[in-house]
C-alpha cells in the first residue's frame, strides 16, 4: 500500500485522496484494500465502536470544564478525532506498546485508562497520569515528535527480546516538520524495527495549517524513507481500524515500521490556552461538522436499521457516568507531599537522588521557619 502523490489544492480534493470505508452521509463504500481486514466487525462491534467514540467526546467536553473551572491546568481537546484514536486504538493487542502525544485520550480510553488517569496529570498531581506498564502507553509527551524516538528505541529493544510486540507512535501533522520524527523514520527503516507511526493530521499545528508545511499528503514522506504507508479518512472509524491493522500485521512480521496518516480535524483549540477564533473561520469549521465520525457510523447504524433506542440511551448513561466519575476522581485528587517527587525515580536506592532529596527538604524547611 502506498499513499497518492498528488497535490492538494482545496479540502474536497484532500479527502478524495483518502481511504475510506463509510463515506461522510454513512454509506458503506466497498474498499478492496481495506476491506478484508474488518471482515469480523459485525453490527454489535460497530456499536460499540459507537460507544467508545459518544464515551471519548463526554470525557473530552467534561475535561474542557474542569479545566475552565479551575480544576485543571490545561487540556488538550480531541473533538472531532475520536474515530482516528478509536479506530486504531481498538486494533491494537493488548502486548503492544504506545507512545503518544500529549491528545490522545483516545487512546488511552481503548486501553483501559480510569476516569482519574484522564486528569491526574493536568492536574499537576503527578507527572505521570497512569501507570505505564499497567496501560502499557508511555508518559504523555509535550515535546513536539520526541516520543518516536522513543518508540523507535522500544521497537528496537523488542528485536533484541525477540518479542511478538509493536510499538506504536502517535503525533500531529505539525510533528512531522520536526527533526526527531525524520530522525525516528530513518532509524526505524535502517533496524527495520516492528514500529507504526500514526500520524493524525488535524489540519492545524497551534495557528499554522497543514498547507504551510506541506502542499503534498504527509503520508508520501514515509516511503522517501523506504517506509509503506496508508493515507485513511480519519472521520471513518472503520477505516482507521483496518488501516491500523494492517501496518500493525506489518510491523509484527517482521517487514519493518509502517506509517498512517489519518486525515481528521480539530475542531476545538490546540489546548485549553489557545483561541482558535483567531486564526481559522466559522466556514471552515461548519464544513468538518457535515463529517462528524459520530454522525457518521450513526447515520450508517440508522440505515440498516441497527441503531435501537435502548442502544442510544444506553450509551448516554454510559457517558454520563464516566464524566461523574470522572469529576469525582479530579475534586477528590490530595496532593502528594513535595518531597514524593524523588519516590520511583530509580528501581534501587540512590545516593546521587538521596542527597537531592536532603537537600530539597533542608530548601523547603526555610519556608517553615519563615
Amino acid at each position: 500500500m502506498s499513499p497518492h502523490i498528488s497535490p492538494i489544492t482545496d479540502t474536497e480534493s484532500d479527502l478524495e485522496l483518502t481511504e475510506r470505508i463509510i463515506a461522510p452521509d454513512g454509506t458503506r463504500v466497498a474498499n478492496p484494500q481495506l476491506d478484508r481486514y474488518i471482515q469480523d466487525i459485525d453490527f454489535d462491534a460497530l456499536r460499540d465502536l459507537h460507544r467508545d467514540m459518544v464515551v471519548l467526546r463526554r470525557i473530552d467536553a467534561e475535561g474542557v470544564a474542569l479545566q475552565r473551572q479551575g480544576q485543571l491546568g490545561l487540556w488538550a481537546p480531541c473533538n472531532g478525532q475520536e474515530a482516528a484514536q478509536i479506530g486504531t486504538g481498538r486494533a491494537l493487542e493488548a502486548r503492544d506498546f504506545v507512545f503518544p502525544s500529549y491528545r490522545e485520550t483516545g487512546v488511552m480510553y481503548s486501553r483501559g485508562a480510569q476516569p482519574g488517569d484522564y486528569v491526574r496529570m493536568w492536574r499537576g498531581e503527578e507527572g505521570a497520569a497512569y501507570d505505564p506498564a499497567e496501560l502499557r502507553i508511555a508518559p504523555l509527551q509535550i515535546i513536539i515528535g520526541a516520543q518516536t524516538l522513543h518508540a523507535v528505541g522500544y521497537a528496537m529493544g523488542i528485536q533484541h527480546d525477540g518479542a511478538d510486540e509493536v510499538a506504536v507512535t502517535y503525533f500531529g501533522d505539525g510533528a512531522t516538520s520536526q527533526g526527531d520524527v525524520n530522525e525516528a523514520m530513518v532509524f526505524a527503516s535502517s533496524y527495520r524495527a516492528p514500529v507504526v507511526f500514526v500520524c493524525q493530521n488535524n489540519h492545524w499545528a497551534i495557528s499554522e495549517p497543514v498547507g504551510l508545511q506541506s502542499q503534498f499528503p504527509l503520508a508520501g514522506r514515509a516511503p522517501g524513507f523506504g517506509i509503506p504507508s496508508l493515507r485513511v479518512d480519519g472521520n471513518d472509524v472503520l477505516a482507521c481500524m483496518a488501516a491500523m491493522r494492517w501496518a500493525l500485521g506489518h510491523a509484527r512480521s517482521g517487514r519493518g515500521p509502517a506509517y498512517l496518516e489519518a486525515v481528521t480535524y480539530r475542531m476545538g483549540p490546540h489546548t485549553t490556552a489557545d483561541d482558535p477564533k483567531r486564526y481559522r473561520d466559522e466556514a471552515e469549521l461548519e464544513q468538518w461538522r457535515r463529517r462528524d465520525p459520530i454522525a457518521r457510523l450513526e447515520a450508517h447504524l440508522r440505515a440498516a436499521g441497527e441503531f435501537p433506542q435502548e442502544h442510544v440511551d444506553a450509551v448516554q448513561a454510559q457517558a454520563d457516568e464516566m464524566a461523574r466519575e470522572m469529576r469525582a476522581a479530579c475534586l477528590g485528587m490530595v496532593t502528594r507531599p513535595a518531597l514524593a517527587v524523588f519516590d520511583r525515580v530509580y528501581a534501587e536506592p540512590h545516593s546521587g537522588l538521596e542527597r537531592e532529596r536532603d537537600e530539597y527538604a533542608a530548601y523547603l524547611a526555610t519556608f517553615e521557619e519563615a
